[in-house]
């Protein structure tokens, strides 16, 4: 049965490592739901966080595989108990006069930012759980949404727990 996980990779921070990544997914038939990537506090390393959705063999898989590439120095199975997950999103929605009013204040109940305004028009930035982006889509498109982006998942273990000691602080 396949099941959504999410995985964290500090690696070389370095052209093609992003390619090689990607491909061993693909290789072992993962589709990738987010991938997000970004310098660590060391510059010589990034991390990756990729959310994806297999059974337990191939995500075992392809994890040894991912270990093995010469770029990555760490790979781990961000467990969702012991984690902490939040993607960005962007949304500009289709709003004015009364219906303004509405969508502004579902923003703050969602404890959102407004980021843009146009006589016709809102763009919100909301920071969350995927549920919590989720359920703010699902809550403007009455209002008609224009166009929105989303991040991807950015994930850091709970606690003091690092995922790479390895680095020097800047």
């Amino acid at each position: 049965m396949d099941e959504k996980f999410a995985l964290s990779i500090i690696v070389t921070n370095q052209s093609g490592v992003l390619t090689r990544i990607s491909s061993l997914f693909s290789q072992r038939g993962f589709n990738i739901d987010t991938f997000t990537s970004g310098e660590t506090e060391n510059p010589e390393y990034a991390r990756i966080t990729i959310t994806a959705s297999g059974d337990q063999h191939k995500k075992d898989q392809l994890i040894k595989q991912i270990s093995k590439l010469y770029d990555v120095k760490k790979v781990e199975v961000m467990e969702p108990d012991n984690t902490i997950l939040r993607e960005l999103l962007i949304v500009k929605v289709s709003a004015k006069g009364e219906k303004l009013r509405e969508v502004l204040d579902a923003a703050s109940v969602f404890r959102s930012n407004v980021v843009d305004m146009s006589p016709e028009s809102v763009c919100i930035e909301i920071t969350g759980e995927t549920s919590k982006l989720d359920a703010f889509l699902n809550f403007v498109k009455a209002y008609g949404i224009l166009e929105y982006c989303r991040t991807g998942l950015i994930a850091v273990k709970r606690g003091k727990n690092c995922l790479f000691k390895n680095t020097q602080t800047v």
